[in-house]
């Protein structure tokens, strides 16, 4: 064999030694995001709103199931979640010109090793910490906070959400709080969000 060869070959071997080790390993992926997402049995996401957890009804608050998921995988809540919130509105209705609409209920500082919300929560505080926030029923003069569900007059289909929030802290705060200060209490510290929809159906005139 050449003797060129012979020299040659550990030199291109050592050298493409030393490139592989200057090169970087790939970076690990990373880890995927806990999401949070909710379910519930009392109307499909988006459908019609039943009257037992109407206004015009019995006015029960529905019955909600909390997830979290690791990508596509179901998986376990952050360690850093401490509580949760939900905000019910009509995102429909607007008075005054303003660009707000009616809030219809909220609660916070609910457990964040709570797996959901029962049917019928009630008014009032809770036994397990949870505030029961005002709603619309708060400016009917009811002094008691509470679930007031859906009551739109005659026309058509007007649309509510649920949304709910997950969060880093528990908040120090009345139960009467508005929803603006809620909102900027959670700034922040939200952790994941979901949202619940559904459509009443206004009924017609006698």
């Amino acid at each position: 064999m050449n003797k060129a060869l012979l020299f040659l070959f550990p030199v291109a071997l050592a050298a493409s030694l030393s490139v592989a080790a200057q090169t970087p390993a790939p970076a690990p992926k990373p880890a995927p995001r806990p999401l949070f997402w909710v379910s519930s049995d009392a109307w499909p996401d988006g459908g019609e709103i039943p009257m037992k957890n109407s206004g015009r009804g019995d006015n029960k608050s529905p019955a909600f199931e909390f997830h979290w998921n690791l990508g596509t995988e179901p998986g376990s809540a952050p360690d850093s979640l401490k509580t949760y919130a939900v905000v019910f509105h009509d995102i429909q209705n607007s008075s005054n010109k303003a660009t707000t609409d009616t809030l219809h209920w909220s609660a916070f500082n609910i457990p964040g090793t709570a797996r959901g919300l029962p049917e019928n929560i009630g008014t009032g505080d809770l036994p397990d910490g949870t505030r029961n926030g005002p709603g619309i029923a708060a400016n009917r003069g009811n002094k008691i906070p509470g679930y007031f569900g859906p009551g739109a007059g005659p026309g058509p289909f007007h649309h509510y959400v649920f949304e709910f929030y997950a969060l880093d802290t528990k908040l120090d705060l009345p139960a009467n709080v508005t929803r603006e200060e809620l909102l900027k209490a959670m700034d922040g510290h939200v952790i994941g969000k979901a949202a619940w929809f559904g459509r009443f159906p206004s009924p017609s005139p006698q």
